[in-house]
């Protein structure tokens, strides 16, 4: 009788376990999906910082130079 129990209780504990585990991978995968997500993001918007800068440079260049006169 007492190995039944015992049998059992290891049985629910294994199953547990496995749950537990399964958990912890969804977890993960959900962290990394995420961790990607913002890696994307935030590449995009380097590349548009980068993109604005060399716009505004070229804007500035191409812009006539005028001098202050003195009154």
């Amino acid at each position: 009788m007492r190995k039944t129990v015992q049998s059992k209780a290891e049985g629910l504990f294994a199953e547990s376990e496995k749950k537990s585990q399964q958990a912890l991978k969804e977890r993960e995968k959900v962290r990394q999906d995420e961790a990607a997500h913002v890696a994307k993001l935030r590449g995009l918007r380097l590349a548009k910082e980068a993109e604005d800068k060399k716009a505004a440079e070229m804007a500035a260049a191409e812009a006539p130079k005028t001098k202050k006169r003195k009154s």
